[in-house]
């Protein structure tokens, strides 16, 4: 007999043990590393050959870096789509090629904005907007990543893009150069897009000075980790209580609960027939829907829910 639940989150957030080697770690990156490289090293540090992270950095930018392992990594697309929350400084006065303090400098003003003024553009970027990325972004133009493109001077103007911005607001400002702000957005918006387009808006020029990403769905930049304490852990062995359980990045995702022989048939990728949920598990699930079928409070697999049954799409396999 099947068993409904509203969400992963709510049947194992914060209950559920790690299986050993399959989760989530959140690393605290610092400036000058690439998403890339910090995957590498986790995966060098704790002798892991399946990683992967959850939402890329650029270098310059620190903060929350989710780092999946195992069979973590098959969450990673659902987790990147989960709001995200970010601080950063704008430096006013000079628009650079990369939207960052990293480029070179293309335009120059002398105009200085008031907090007046920066509080009332700040309402022209909530909401849903439409955002041209920097043209040194990894977008893919004719098989080619944009800032190839860039690096080589090549003629480039990527296209609007709509996305969304749930929260704007000012937090400071330290100075006539720089003011600091809070982001919460959803997947695909670019800090340095706002940085020079709200610079524009201003006729101040500006551009992103700091960059720290503070929160990725559930996950918090308070319970990351610096490469450096990594490295002081050694191995998964040594993480205890720092290895967060693989369902913490499926926070939100619709549960079904299954029994063993169920559970085999979506293993070996059969559909399995959807029980009426008794009224006591947390109500219905609308079809069409993604859920996680658990057993034990451990996922099996990510399933599609339609048609009164359910289909395998990501089966977790944890090995001995």
């Amino acid at each position: 007999m099947m068993k409904l639940s509203n969400n992963v989150g709510e049947r194992q957030h914060r209950k559920s043990k790690t299986v050993h080697g399959h989760g989530w770690l959140l690393i605290d990156k610092c400036a000058g590393w690439t998403s890339a490289q910090v995957v590498g090293k986790v995966r060098s540090l704790l002798q892991i050959r399946k990683a992967g992270h959850a939402g890329t950095l650029d270098p310059l930018a620190t903060g929350l870096l989710p780092v999946a392992l195992g069979e973590a990594t098959k969450t990673i697309p659902f987790l990147v789509e989960n709001l995200k929350t970010y601080k950063f400084v704008v430096r006013w006065g000079e628009a650079r090629d990369t939207d960052d303090a990293e480029g070179m400098v293309v335009a120059r003003s002398d105009k200085r904005p008031t907090e007046r003024e920066i509080r009332a553009a700040l309402t022209e970027f909530r909401g849903e907007i439409l955002q041209r990325p920097p043209n040194y972004s990894a977008i893919k133009i004719n098989g080619k990543r944009a800032y190839e493109l860039a690096r080589a001077k090549l003629p480039l103007t990527l296209k609007e893009r709509r996305v969304r911005v749930e929260r704007l607001d000012l937090l400071d400002v330290l100075d006539k150069d720089s003011a600091v702000f809070e982001l919460h957005c959803g997947k695909g918006v670019y800090v340095r897009s706002i940085a020079r387009d709200l610079g524009k808006t201003l006729g101040a020029e500006g551009h992103v000075g700091e960059l720290r990403r503070m929160r990725v769905g559930s996950f918090d930049i308070g319970a990351a980790i610096s490469l450096a304490q990594l490295e002081e852990l050694k191995d998964i062995g040594g993480l205890a209580g720092r290895l967060l359980p693989l369902a913490e990045g499926l926070a939100g995702v619709p549960v079904v609960c299954i029994d063993t022989e169920q559970a085999s048939r979506l293993r070996h990728g059969q559909p399995v027939p959807l029980v009426t949920a008794p009224k006591d598990c947390g109500g219905r699930i609308e079809a069409p829907a993604l859920v996680c079928a658990v057993l034990a409070k451990r996922p099996v697999a990510l399933v599609d829910f339609s048609g009164g049954e359910i289909r395998p799409r990501r089966v977790f396999n944890y090995g001995a």
